[in-house]
């Protein structure tokens, strides 16, 4: 069993940064592909950045590349997205998540769910 718990969102102007963090408990964090999701008022839930066990393999949305990094400290159980140049339609829930499997987590369907974070980008 994982839990996890995002902390780090807020209120922020379009051009600003937040860092999302995401701490899970349990000792085999390095086996979990882990990634952030985000759901809008009235969208359907989205991936955002997906990373891999190691670190060394990441994935990011077209909407989000180039202003967005996930990373992930294995030692500290945790992984962040560092988001910059942000814009109002990256406002959303932000949600955590965590599988064994990268595929899954890719379709979205990954096992442990993070309770997630608001994130309020205004213009």
């Amino acid at each position: 069993q994982v839990q996890l718990v995002e902390s780090g969102g807020g209120l922020v102007q379009a051009g600003g940064s937040l860092r999302l963090s995401c701490v899970a408990s349990g000792r085999t964090f390095s086996s979990y592909a882990m990634g952030w999701f985000r759901q809008g008022t009235g969208k359907e839930r989205e991936s955002v950045a997906r990373i891999s066990g190691s670190g060394g393999t990441t994935y990011y949305a077209d909407s989000v590349k180039g202003r967005f990094t996930i990373s992930r400290n294995n030692v500290k159980n945790t992984v962040y997205l560092q988001m910059n140049s942000l814009e109002p339609e990256d406002t959303a829930v932000y949600y955590c998540a965590a599988d064994y499997s990268g595929d899954k987590l890719r379709r979205g369907v990954g096992e442990y769910w993070g309770q997630g974070t608001q994130v309020t980008v205004t213009s």
